[in-house]
């Protein structure tokens, strides 16, 4: 604040940091001091109702991105779950199918057996 007060010239960078933090409000805040337009109570009332918007307006934005990257998550797990409930499916009927040939070939297996038992006799 001093630097800036005593006529420092802010590259970009720093004066947009500067500005997010408030500094350069305060300066303009304290000009309005100094030619009498309001005194410093008010100048420190308005910066703070600034500061107050800009704090509220930060935490509101990280709720947004903690909720958008919550739903994220949820959405990932739905779909993940969908996937791996139509692999489980397709492994089924896959089980199915291999069960069903093998119980067919048992059962062709069988007969054979049986007439082949009472011709050995």
């Amino acid at each position: 604040m001093y630097w800036v007060n005593v006529g420092a010239q802010p590259t970009d960078t720093v004066r947009t940091i500067l500005s997010n933090e408030g500094v350069l409000l305060m300066k303009h805040l304290q000009g309005g001091v100094r030619k009498g337009a309001f005194d410093e109570a008010e100048a420190q009332r308005r910066f703070e109702a600034w500061k107050s918007k800009k704090v509220a307006k930060v935490e509101a934005m990280k709720t947004s991105m903690a909720d958008k990257q919550e739903l994220a998550a949820k959405q990932r797990q739905q779909d993940e779950e969908a996937k791996n409930k139509a692999k489980a499916e397709l492994v089924a009927k896959k089980k199915a199918e291999i069960a069903a040939a093998k119980a067919e070939a048992e059962a062709a297996a069988a007969p054979a057996e049986e007439t082949e038992a009472p011709a050995a006799e």
